[in-house]
């Protein structure tokens, strides 16, 4: 699966909003398999990948979210060291620059390592503290 259809979103740069994008996409039944975020201009912008681009589609547009859809390359890896260098410089071997990448978790898999910015690291981490123990059980 070389190519798939990623979407970049733009959702205002205040508490909740992001969680409400991504709520509302999991009430349609899709599911997030790769994401970044980052703050540009006063605007969040999410880029992500999902498991069913068209139902996405209808979720982002009927909230009149402002989105563009493109074209990424894709492809799994073993998760062991060396292997995002590895891919990265045959790219680059290939004279092909990368502008941007990020990563998610294959499906199947149980558990995922997602990393936050936040502006109140140690609530933050008390709060993703007591989630990660509540997923655990």
């Amino acid at each position: 699966m070389p190519k798939l259809r990623e979407f970049t979103v733009t959702i205002e740069d205040k508490p909740g909003e992001l969680g409400n994008c991504f709520l509302a996409l999991a009430e349609r039944g899709v599911n997030i398999l790769a994401f970044q975020t980052y703050v540009e201009e006063r605007e969040s912008l999410a880029r992500l990948l999902v498991d069913d681009p068209t139902t996405a589609m209808a979720v982002l547009a009927g909230r009149g979210m402002i989105f563009e859809e493109t074209e990424v390359a894709v492809v799994r890896l073993a998760h062991r060291p060396g292997e995002l260098g590895r891919a990265a410089a045959r790219l680059g071997e290939k004279q092909i620059n990368i502008d941007y990448c990020y990563c998610g978790i294959e499906p199947g898999s149980t558990r995922v390592t997602v990393v936050f910015g936040v502006d109140n690291l140690t609530k933050a981490a008390s709060l993703l503290d007591e989630l990660g123990a509540e997923v655990a059980l």
